[in-house]
């Protein structure tokens, strides 16, 4: 599927809410708390995928709570990555990665160091193993869309 119109699974990821400004919202907050009713916002702003967008993604393994995936390749070679999850916390990290990936190329998305991305944040020390290999499930799906739907 090709496109540059983002009428498909659409979110504000990437676009109106930057990953630097994400980070630096992280960054202002000390406590834990702050921290998740900030991850629960961005949680908040990413639509629901409708069960007819969910059977076009992939379901990502490893994570704790139920995860969708899945890309578009836009006609510039950028892509279109959109998901939903069913926990919050999970769904509000994801949120992180999109707006990390949202309209980079192939080449962009395999050279962005994640774990140092999501260490500005503050967040890892904060969360479970099983969270922390859940997200870093998430990181490979990425990648390996990317690296798979990139035309040779």
């Amino acid at each position: 599927m090709t496109s540059t119109k983002h009428d498909f699974a659409p979110h504000p990821f990437g676009t109106e809410i930057g990953i630097q400004e994400i980070v630096e919202q992280f960054s202002t907050y000390k406590a834990w708390e702050d921290k998740y009713r900030l991850l629960i916002q961005l949680a908040k702003k990413l639509p629901p995928l409708t069960d007819d967008e969910k059977q076009q993604t992939q379901e990502v393994k490893g994570c704790e709570n139920r995860v969708w995936i899945g890309a578009l390749l836009n006609d510039n070679n950028t892509f279109h990555f959109y998901g939903d999850s069913e926990g919050r916390v999970v769904k509000g990290l994801f949120t992180i990665l999109l707006a990390a990936v949202e309209q980079k190329t192939a080449q962009e998305i395999i050279d962005i160091n994640f774990n140092d991305l999501l260490t500005q944040t503050g967040l890892p020390a904060q969360l479970s193993e099983s969270r922390q290999n859940g997200i870093q499930s998430l990181i490979s799906a990425i990648q390996n869309i990317a690296s798979e739907m990139t035309p040779a």
